[in-house]
């Protein structure tokens, strides 16, 4: 049982991110289809993965700067709770 909890572990996390850039980009681009299907459709960032790379036409370069800009952010929230 306890091999199977660690599969569970990498799967999230590498689904999380996918799914969540994904859904972010169908929003930011009005499509409501895709937004529900990725939303709604566990296919281990498969059909994630081609919505970003086909769909939305994303480079990796995009990817990886709208990724570091969300770092970022994240991180600046952090740090700004920690000192409020």
């Amino acid at each position: 049982m306890h091999i199977l909890n660690i599969i569970l572990v990498v799967v999230a996390i590498w689904t999380i991110p996918w799914k969540i850039y994904a859904v972010w980009v169908a929003s930011k681009h009005d499509q409501k289809k895709w937004f529900v299907a990725l939303l709604i459709l566990n296919t281990l960032s498969i059909l994630e993965i081609f919505y970003i790379f086909k769909i939305a036409k994303k480079s990796w370069a995009e990817i990886k700067a709208d990724f570091a800009h969300g770092w970022k952010v994240l991180k600046e929230e952090i740090k700004f709770k920690k000192t409020s």
